[in-house]
Formats: C-alpha cells, sequence, structure tokens
C-alpha cells in the first residue's frame, strides 16, 4: 500500500513538473516569434536580430554552468520557480513603451529570459529522475518518462510560436508580453506551493569546482549535444524565418504558424523516440552508437535541402519538405541524447550533469544562432545567404556524429532510482 502511494505521489510530483514547464514553454517560443518578427519589421538588420539573443544565450551557458550546483544547495523547487519568476521580469521589461526597446535594453530582458529559461530545463529534466517510480523497466522507464516531457514541451513550443504571430497581429507587441508576463506569475505562484522544497537536494554537498564534469561519457556527449544544437540554430533562428519572409513573402501569421507546426510535429515525434530507439536493445536503453548513427542520417538532410534549392526547385515545397524530415531525425537525436544525460548520471550529481550538458547545449545554440544572422548577411542574404547556413548546419551535425563514435557502445549503468 505505502508503495502504491508512493507511486501516486511521484506520478503527481512529474505532473507537476511538466505543467509548469509546459506554460514556461509557451512564453518561451512565443518570446522568440514576437522578437525575429516585430523587430524584423522595424528594420533590424538579421545580425542585429541575432544579436538581440546573444546574451539571452550567453547567460543560458552560464546559468547551466552552475545551476546545477546550485540546485543541489537549495532544491529544483527552488531554482525552478526562481526560473519562472525572472521570466515573468524579462517580459515585464518587453511590455514598456516602444521607445525604450534599444538594443541594448532589450538584449538586457532577453538576458533575464535566458536565465530563466534553463534554469526551468536543468530544473525540470533533472527532477523527473528522482521522482521516477521505483520498480523494475528503469531505463525503459526513464526513457519513456524524458521523451514525454521534452516532446510535449517542444510541440508547445511550437504553440507558443504561433501564438506569439498571431498574438503580434491582433493585440500588438506590448500587450501580448504584459499578459505571458501576468499567467506566468500565478502558475509559478502555484508551483513553488506544490513542490517539495528539499527536491533535489544533494545529501553530499557539491563543491563548486565539480560543475565540470569529470566523466568522460558525459564530456563528449556534451560536447555533441553543443554541435547538435549548433546545427539546427545556425539555420533555424534568424536565416529561416527572415528567407519566408522576405523572399517566399509570407506575412506574420503564416511565418508564426508554419514554424508552429514544425515544432509541434518535431515534438510529437520526440515524444514517440522510445518506441525507435528501444529497438533491437531487448528492453535496454539505447546506447552509444544509437547517438552517432541518428547523427550521420541527420547529416544527410540539411544539405538535401541545399541542394534542392541550388537546383531552382520550388523554394516552398523544398523547405516544407526538408524541414519535417529534419524535424522528425533531429526529435530522435534531441531524445535519445536526453536519455543518455540522465542515465549516465546518479541521483546526487544529476542536476549539475545535466546543468554541464546544458550549458554545451546553450553554448550550441549561441553559436548557431549568432553564425544564423553573421553567415546570411555575409553572404547577401536571400536564396545564397539561406544556403550558406544550411550548409554551415551539415558540418555542424557531422561533427557531431564524430564526436559519437567516442560515445560508450553499451547501455548506460545508473544508480537505482531512490
Amino acid at each position: 500500500m505505502n508503495d502504491t502511494a508512493t507511486r501516486s505521489q511521484d506520478s503527481k510530483l512529474y505532473l507537476i513538473i511538466v505543467l509548469a514547464y509546459w506554460f514556461f514553454t509557451l512564453t518561451d517560443g512565443a518570446l522568440h516569434t514576437l522578437v525575429v518578427l516585430h523587430f524584423h519589421q522595424l528594420g533590424f538588420s538579421p545580425l542585429d536580430i541575432a544579436l538581440l539573443f546573444l546574451f539571452y544565450e550567453v547567460f543560458g551557458i552560464i546559468t547551466n554552468g552552475i545551476g546545477g550546483w546550485i540546485a543541489s544547495h537549495v532544491g529544483l523547487n527552488r531554482t525552478m520557480v526562481m526560473g519562472g519568476l525572472l521570466q515573468v521580469v524579462a517580459l515585464g521589461m518587453l511590455a514598456v513603451d516602444p521607445a525604450w526597446l534599444t538594443v541594448s535594453y532589450v538584449m538586457s530582458a532577453m538576458a533575464l529570459s535566458g536565465i530563466a529559461k534553463d534554469l526551468n530545463k536543468m530544473s525540470a529534466k533533472s527532477g523527473v529522475k528522482l521522482v521516477l517510480p521505483k520498480g523494475d523497466g528503469g531505463d525503459s522507464r526513464l526513457l519513456k518518462w524524458v521523451a514525454l516531457l521534452t516532446g510535449s514541451k517542444n510541440a508547445l513550443k511550437g504553440v507558443g510560436f504561433f501564438l506569439g504571430g498571431l498574438l503580434l497581429y491582433l493585440i500588438g507587441f506590448r500587450w501580448t508580453m504584459a499578459a505571458m508576463a501576468t499567467v506566468l506569475c500565478v502558475v509559478y505562484g502555484i508551483t513553488w506551493w506544490l513542490l517539495p522544497a528539499q527536491m533535489g537536494v544533494a545529501q553530499q554537498k557539491a563543491k563548486f569546482s565539480q560543475i565540470f564534469s569529470k566523466t568522460r561519457a558525459i564530456n563528449v556527449l556534451s560536447a555533441a549535444r553543443f554541435f547538435l544544437f549548433g546545427a539546427r540554430d545556425v539555420w533555424f533562428v534568424v536565416g529561416l524565418p527572415v528567407f519566408l519572409q522576405s523572399v517566399i513573402g509570407w506575412n506574420h501569421v503564416e511565418v508564426g504558424s508554419f514554424l508552429a507546426l514544425w515544432v509541434i510535429i518535431y515534438g510529437i515525434v520526440q515524444a514517440g523516440a522510445p518506441l525507435l530507439l528501444r529497438r533491437g536493445h531487448e528492453g535496454a536503453g539505447p546506447q552509444g552508437s544509437s547517438a552517432r548513427n541518428w547523427a550521420l542520417l541527420l547529416a544527410v538532410l540539411p544539405a538535401g535541402i541545399a541542394l534542392g534549392l541550388l537546383q531552382g526547385w520550388r523554394p516552398d515545397a523544398v523547405l516544407i519538405t526538408g524541414l519535417f524530415l529534419f524535424g522528425a531525425v533531429f526529435a530522435i537525436n534531441s531524445s535519445l541524447h536526453s536519455y543518455l544525460i540522465l542515465a549516465w548520471s546518479d541521483h546526487d550529481k544529476v542536476a549539475m550533469n545535466v546543468g554541464f550538458y546544458y550549458m554545451a547545449n546553450a553554448a550550441g545554440r549561441l553559436t548557431g544562432t549568432l553564425l544564423s544572422g553573421w553567415v546570411y548577411q555575409v553572404q547577401g542574404g536571400q536564396l545564397p545567404g539561406f544556403v550558406s547556413c544550411l550548409w554551415w548546419s551539415t558540418g555542424f551535425v557531422a561533427a557531431a556524429a564524430l564526436l559519437s563514435m567516442l560515445l560508450p557502445n553499451s547501455t548506460p549503468a545508473h544508480t537505482p532510482v531512490r
């Protein structure tokens, strides 16, 4: 009876974590669409728009570096709520008179949003391992729960992209920011009240010097993660929406809706990833070789899109087909990485290892975002600039595949849950 009650309580905690993370994700997705489309409309260059995200990614790197260490001392509840409230402040900063929205001011608000987002992601994904119910099939259940959290998050980020474009069209930039800040403030007040205060506090306090992982497998996986997410953002963050708007001629709502649909399908595939990843492993979790194989498959796709565009095929047809194929395979890669980092981490170090891993993730996004604006602009924009972004993406995925060859070709062993 006690075991049943424990499982029920753990499931409730998982649901609280997921719901809070969902609401945060909606605002994060909407914020990205709002910033790109609003400031492009105001006449900002692609590189200027990329620079608006500079501090968002830089402070995300810093946050992931120290966030796990902070969580091991104060608990994942506090770091998660802290992230939510910082997002409220960031959104509030943008809900001001448009005359205040200088590049430096927006970069400052985006810095807070970057801290907020990575505190939330680190807290939510670390929390999944801590509330995982006891019992047999731990690898299989961990893979399923992580995929569900990550997949549903990305699907809702797609909804956020759509909401950002729609609300920008309906009520404008300022009122959208104010509305999102209000909702998020309520959500994280409830989250703070419902989650246990000591969740994620390590029994043995880690030293600050331990924030950098000493485990070879986690170091290699983190390096592969850097290139994987750099490969996505080098063409997706700035190059793609600007190309859709300026070359294909789509408006705000059309661009936001398309990006939303892409991320929603991406999230659905990610949530269903365990069905593909478990095949051939006889009930065990995926192995290091799985990361190599899926990355090699992914590398073919941005190259194929680039070649299709250079052949003069209809750009909208090439992008729609190529993007959805890329999104599906990228979702498998991301879900696989998210499983491996948790499977290779024990409980006392899970927050720190996840923080270190997402520090590499944020560094990859930063590199990809800056390259997206810079490459698109210096190559002349339009078709040449966008194709150049796709070639950079191909190179980054190839680097992730090469690094994945160094991962252990065995099922990760991890400390049993509680």
